[in-house]
């Protein structure tokens, strides 16, 4: 157990963060599952940008790695390329 105040202050913080994080990586998860199971060219370029902006804001407020978000953008970007 944390013997000072601003440690106990600190872990409570730290599960906050958390759990915000991972409510917010696991709702982009699922964004881009959804997605991918798009098999209409038209409603996978509507959903792109919505998707997009998601893996932006959180690469910028350090949620997922920027490399990571740019990596799941530019294959989103091919999948939806490839479909006919």
């Amino acid at each position: 157990m944390a013997n000072h105040k601003s440690s106990v202050k600190r872990i409570r913080q730290e599960k906050k963060r958390a759990l915000h994080n991972k409510y917010y990586a696991k709702t982009m998860r699922n964004a881009v599952r959804k997605l991918r199971a798009l098999t209409n060219k038209d409603e996978a370029t509507a959903l792109y940008p919505k998707v997009q902006k998601m893996l932006d804001k959180l690469a910028k407020t350090n949620v997922i790695h920027k490399n990571k978000a740019a990596n799941l953008k530019s294959g989103l970007a091919k999948y939806i390329n490839k479909l006919g």
